[in-house]
């Protein structure tokens, strides 16, 4: 059983004539101790579909079904909450500036009920400190001292204070410069392999999300248009979409660089979709069938499932 299924999620914002649709009937699991990589361009809808399965935005329609049990239409307790944890963009802007780092870490185990005990907090945030490769005298700062690395790595440490089972990464390393996205990824595939732990982690950075996730989902336009295993995803995509958003990662090897795919036109508005595939007026595969109906994941393969009726028809044996 998966430790997270999410079935047909759908979130709109507003009603009528103004509705948007942000995710649009997203399927999609993740396993324990996995890491599911979930890409595409901003404004594809990532950043709503993990505030949808933390319970910071509730669902339109569809189910969230965590460790076996329906959450969508609960509140989320601190049972919940403790199990599943949210890391942002922004460290600096998610650590309140007035709170030492002891302060930051302390506040999870009193608001989430696991530990009133003095003794028990200090040891906790000693430990968490040194799992995330800072020094326990770090307790005393305050954000405004630390690196933006740093930043982050207090602000995962405080996402493990609780001993989570999943952690949402919403473009954890994004802000932050090359060299130390590295760290952080390590840091993160590090304390996966020792505390088995799952991550969703949402990402535009393509290269970083094949140095950590075990499977790929490729989202446009609020769907899902592809997924399968993360070797499968870099060196065998299927979808147009995907093909392009590849074709724009660097590579040092000659033997992988792929010649560049621009996309004409814009991307729709989510607010005016055209009728049948959203990505029909960007596509060179496009053909009748795209104009009159949404292409819904097929098989592709062992575990990797397309939404393109061209991609998929055109699949070797």
């Amino acid at each position: 059983m998966s430790l997270l299924e999410l079935r047909d999620l759908r979130k709109v914002f507003g009603s009528g004539a103004h509705a948007v649709p942000a995710v649009r009937g997203v399927t999609v699991s993740v396993d324990r101790g996995e890491t599911l990589g979930l890409v595409g361009e901003s404004g594809c809808g990532k950043s709503t579909l993990a505030r949808v399965v933390v319970g910071l935005t509730e669902a339109t329609d569809g189910s969230i079904v965590f460790d076996g049990e329906d959450v969508t239409a609960e509140v989320r307790d601190r049972t919940f909450r403790r199990k599943v944890q949210m890391v942002s963009q922004h460290p600096g802007q998610s650590l309140n500036p007035r709170f030492r780092v002891e302060a930051t870490l302390e506040e999870p185990l009193r608001l989430l009920g696991v530990t009133d005990d003095r003794h028990e907090i200090d040891r906790r945030i000693d430990e968490m400190l040194t799992v995330v490769g800072l020094n326990p005298e770090y307790r005393r700062r305050k954000p405004r001292s630390l690196s933006g690395g740093q930043q982050q790595r207090i602000a995962i440490a405080r996402a493990l204070m609780s001993e989570p089972e999943l952690v949402v990464l919403d473009e954890p390393t994004s802000s932050l410069d090359q060299s130390i996205r590295g760290r952080i990824v390590a840091l993160l595939r590090e304390i996966q392999q020792e505390r088995r732990v799952a991550y969703l982690f949402i990402s535009h950075d393509l290269s970083t999300v094949r140095r950590i996730a075990h499977r790929v989902a490729v989202m446009y336009l609020g769907r899902i248009v592809e997924i399968a295993d993360t070797e499968t995803i870099f060196e065998r995509p299927r979808h147009p979409y995907t093909q392009a958003l590849l074709s724009a990662v660097p590579s040092i090897d000659v033997r992988r660089r792929r010649e560049r795919i621009v996309l004409p036109g814009e991307t729709p508005s989510p607010a005016s979709l055209p009728i049948g595939c959203s990505f029909q007026d960007r596509c060179a595969l496009v053909h009748d069938r795209c104009r009159v109906a949404e292409p819904e994941l097929m098989g592709s393969g062992p575990g990797h499932e397309v939404a393109c009726f061209a991609a998929v028809s055109t699949v070797p044996g």
